[in-house]
């Protein structure tokens, strides 16, 4: 087995940063290549495109996801202009679709076929949101309170903007590039916004 699954969201130019067998030996970048195929043979073609980095993902395999500055500053630059903003430029939606979605994984795996349901943003599994789900992650940080905590003019556009593509806020995030990777349409990451933000949402009581 390896022990670098490394990096499957954009392995190739990870291997520069030493990946090792558990017999201590290195790997190249052709063997870690050949497992991520045999791993995901049964993948559509569509789905199989996420195992090539772009040149975010390559930079953040490069640097382990610690760019330093000036690399950063192109990423956040980079991202930033992917962002596609609502015609109406109004960033809020229903808080009630956007609790369906964040307690929706689907759409995420390479078992899931899109046409069968919408994609969800599996919210709940790295933020805790409302205090009356039991079950959440900790990767993220909690936003429960989001929308009595943040009432500036500007939140509902920054936020918009994190979740469409959150390596524009910070580099080498964690967090899905929800609108530029197809995954959420604007209307959906507007339902997102207002469940952070609605005061009649969960999220907020």
């Amino acid at each position: 087995m390896l022990r670098v699954l490394a990096v499957a969201c954009g392995l190739s130019a990870s291997v520069a940063g030493g990946a090792l067998g558990e017999n201590g030996r290195a790997i190249s970048e052709r063997q870690i290549q050949r497992v991520m195929r045999q791993s995901f043979a049964g993948a559509s073609p569509p789905w199989l495109q996420r195992l090539q980095p772009d040149a975010t993902m390559a930079q953040c395999s490069t640097w382990h996801n610690k760019p330093p500055g000036n690399v950063a500053d192109e990423i956040k630059a980079r991202e930033y202009k992917s962002i596609r903003y609502p015609a109406d430029r109004n960033f809020i939606g229903s808080w009630k679709r956007g609790e369906k979605l964040a307690q929706s994984g689907y759409g995420l795996r390479f078992t899931d076929d899109s046409a069968k349901r919408p994609n969800g943003g599996n919210c709940y599994a790295c933020h805790q949101l409302s205090p009356q789900e039991v079950s959440f992650g900790t990767i993220g940080v909690s936003l429960k309170g989001y929308g009595k905590l943040h009432k500036t003019d500007t939140t509902a556009q920054i936020v918009y903007e994190k979740i469409y593509n959150s390596q524009s806020a910070v580099a080498c995030s964690l967090m899905p590039r929800f609108g530029t990777n197809g995954i959420l349409s604007i209307d959906d990451i507007r339902d997102l916004v207002a469940y952070l933000l609605d005061p009649e949402s969960p999220v907020n009581k």
